[in-house]
């Protein structure tokens, strides 16, 4: 008896995602298709080039743009930022630092501080317990 197996695959608004780039910024082949397990590792083993000009210059959806300017996807849309972003206009929001992202840098690394000290107080914890 032989089992076949059916390739496992993903829409291409998954595959996207998983790759780190923003769907509407793909070939009109990648968005109509859909994309297999094998297809989308090959694409993160050797990009083409155009996945390479995505990652490199945008437009990056909103979880890449949120960690290249060290806040959380909240904190995007408190400041008004909803759609994607290139690299370029990344850096400028990093060169102008308006207050809204300076206030969302902040309360992440405030976030950041408390999720460590939460961390060593249960591994503290487990130490006692163990």
């Amino acid at each position: 008896m032989t089992s076949h197996k059916t390739a496992q695959t993903m829409k291409p608004a998954t595959a996207a995602k998983k790759l780190g780039v923003y769907l509407e910024a793909t070939p009109a082949e990648f968005q109509e298709g859909v994309v297999s397990r094998t297809e989308l590792n090959a694409l993160q083993a050797d990009p083409p080039k155009w996945l390479q000009e995505l990652r490199r210059n945008g437009p990056h959806p909103r979880p890449v743009v949120a960690a290249k300017l060290g806040v959380s996807i909240s904190g995007l849309a408190r400041g008004g930022i909803t759609e994607a972003l290139t690299t370029e206009q990344i850096d400028a929001l990093k060169q102008e630092a308006p207050d809204w992202l300076q206030q969302e840098r902040a309360t992440q690394a405030e976030v950041r501080k408390e999720t460590v000290r939460i961390k060593e107080k249960n591994a503290a914890r487990d130490d006692q317990q163990a």
